[in-house]
């Protein structure tokens, strides 16, 4: 369809300057100048092209020139191939010929298969070339991940992944916060509650980030109580950072605790990465590029011996770099970190995928870049998200009241359980458990990308886990009812018949807009790498699954195949190229694809 639809534009853009050249203006357009639009009733056409920005050159009413041109189109050889030209009003529309749309575009999914929606129309990727590193995650060792990590998590995966599906290199990092007063905290609650009983993660029983996390809430009761324990966190930090052995070698122990169960987490949630930083590793990282700066004019020096950066230029105030006693800041550290992460792995591109919250420290950041003269710091991006919570409200770690990742989908796994129970499909998808925890993960994933990341959201565990509607799980069902009917078909001995054989039988409007559906991906797994927004996918693949479930109720297939073989055989074919449309698209937006359930 999008070779016919590029015909199109040809014949238009060929007529328009024929009739300009009538008119004595000459040449007014090229084919790729034409702006397409999708009519808003199917009746009207499948492809709309606007004359109003001709008005000018012909100083002619659109509707005068429309008519002309379609005359023009229509005198033209293959243009009954392409489809039938009508002027409606300012525009032409186009009802294209249909055999020839669907064999086009159901031969391009069953040849490409799992690259479908990858390659552009010469065959090669759309951001071939292009080198984005993504920092996402960012965990602190004092928790462990909760709802908030799950959407940040789910964000930088999605886009990593659909980054990498449009020809882009990617290289995903993450940066571990494991120093600072909060880690200290934890360590401090160890050691009066838990170290002289010998406690651990395994003698409680729980999951080790979870203990370090607990040990996080027993220090802010404990603080409450009693005001010295924040002075001792402080003097705490102190001896961490003057490598007092004793507070160092604990220091390992909770940090080994909590990345070791935040690890787990990653693995159940399919999150990965190719480099871990720390920032105990990162945080010296930064001055001396600051010193350079200072020395070039770049920076300048208060009368304390404060190194501050003046930010007029980005209609902002001023920033310290340098506290007077020489010492970094977070500014510094991220600064140093990302001259040494381009070291690492020469970027092109840098996504931080951080809360919007952050949104002052970015501007900040890719401006000293800039000013140090890093030609990449153009390229950094801050995809900024909005909060999530629950239902009941804010949540905060130090009081106990966020919700843990691990808990969250273990909630949503009992709840798919139950789901499968109740209409007794144990036996029918298998292994339950681990069907109920693929649902759980694609109810959790699909809600949290299904909106605009900007957007601060409300997670509702019910409502996610929903077999109906914009959900998920309804996106994993259509994925299980397609591969029944491919089941069934293969033990009744029906085979799908070619792009060509079928292009010819599949004639119903919801076969037709199936496939004008199905023809949209490859244009919006782009639109979703640009705008880094893994939101435009997700509602593409519920379009997707809504114009199946229009087709499976409208079109039948294996109830018409002792009627009309050779028709079932085409309608089977659809459904094939359907299931590698949904199959590929749920992969980029972490929803596991069942073929039961």
């Amino acid at each position: 369809m999008a070779d016919l639809k590029e015909q199109c534009r040809i014949l238009v853009a060929d007529a328009l300057n024929a009739f300009g050249k009538e008119l004595g203006v000459g040449d007014v357009t090229t084919a790729a100048a034409l702006v397409m639009e999708t009519p808003p009733n199917p009746d009207m056409g499948d492809v709309g092209i606007p004359l109003f920005p001709f008005a000018k050159s012909f100083r002619q009413a659109p509707p005068a020139i429309a008519a002309k041109v379609v005359a023009l189109v229509q005198q033209q050889e293959g243009t009954s191939a392409v489809g039938s030209f009508a002027a409606v009003g300012p525009y032409i529309n186009v009802k294209l010929n249909k055999a020839a749309a669907i064999c086009g575009i159901l031969d391009k999914i069953a040849s490409q298969k799992e690259q479908y929606g990858s390659l552009a129309e010469e065959g090669t990727k759309f951001l071939e070339g292009r080198r984005v590193m993504v920092e996402f995650s960012s965990p602190n060792t004092n928790k462990p991940l909760h709802l908030g990590h799950l959407r940040n998590d789910a964000l930088g995966e999605s886009i990593s992944r659909i980054l990498k599906a449009a020809g882009a290199a990617v290289f995903k990092v993450n940066i571990i916060n494991n120093r600072g007063v909060h880690i200290c905290k934890s360590m401090l609650a160890y050691q009066k509650f838990h170290q002289e009983k010998g406690e651990t993660p395994e003698s409680l029983g729980l999951k080790s980030d979870r203990f370090v996390g607990d040990c996080y809430v027993e220090f802010d009761k404990w603080n409450k109580e009693d005001s010295s324990a924040e002075k001792l966190a402080q003097e705490l930090l102190v001896k961490w950072e003057q490598g007092d052995q004793e507070v160092h070698q604990l220091w390992k122990q909770m940090n080994e605790w909590a990345i070791q169960g935040i690890t787990q987490t990653y693995q159940r949630t399919g999150i990965t990465f190719d480099k871990l930083y720390y920032e105990s590793e990162t945080y010296l990282k930064g001055r001396d590029e600051i010193l350079k700066g200072l020395e070039d004019g770049i920076f300048y020096k208060e009368e304390d011996g404060s190194v501050w950066v003046d930010l007029e230029e980005i209609n902002l105030d001023k920033k310290v770099l340098l506290r007077k006693d020489g010492t970094a800041l977070y500014m510094t550290q991220d600064i140093g970190t990302a001259i040494y992460r381009h070291g690492d792995w020469p970027f092109n591109q840098l996504v931080y995928v951080v809360g919007s919250e952050q949104q002052y420290h970015f501007k900040v950041l890719f401006y000293v870049l800039k000013k140090l003269g890093y030609q990449w710091a153009d390229q950094l991006y801050h995809l900024s998200y909005g909060m999530v919570n629950l239902p009941e409200g804010k949540m905060k770690s130090r009081e106990g009241t966020v919700v843990d990742a691990d808990d969250l989908i273990n909630s949503l796994r009992d709840g798919a359980l139950e789901e499968i129970t109740a209409k007794g499909r144990e036996e029918a998808v298998g292994d339950p458990a681990a069907v109920a925890e693929k649902i759980a993960l694609g109810a959790l994933h699909y809600y949290l990308l299904k909106a605009t990341p900007t957007k601060d959201m409300l997670f509702n565990p019910k409502e996610s886990l929903s077999f109906n509607g914009d959900t998920g799980p309804y996106l994993q069902y259509m994925g299980a009812r397609i591969c029944s009917i491919l089941r069934k078909a293969q033990e009744a001995g029906l085979a799908p018949l070619s792009a060509t054989q079928a292009a010819g039988l599949l004639c119903h409007d919801a076969e037709w807009e199936l496939v004008k559906v199905l023809e949209q991906y490859p244009k919006v797994l782009l639109k979703a790498a640009q705008n880094l927004d893994p939101s435009q996918l997700a509602g593409y693949l519920y379009d997707v699954a809504k114009a199946f479930s229009r087709f499976y109720h409208e079109c039948p297939t294996l109830s018409l195949a002792q009627e009309n073989r050779e028709l079932a055989a085409a309608r089977l074919f659809l459904v094939t190229c359907t299931r590698q449309v949904l199959e590929n698209g749920l992969e980029l937006i972490l929803v596991p694809f069942l073929e039961t359930m």
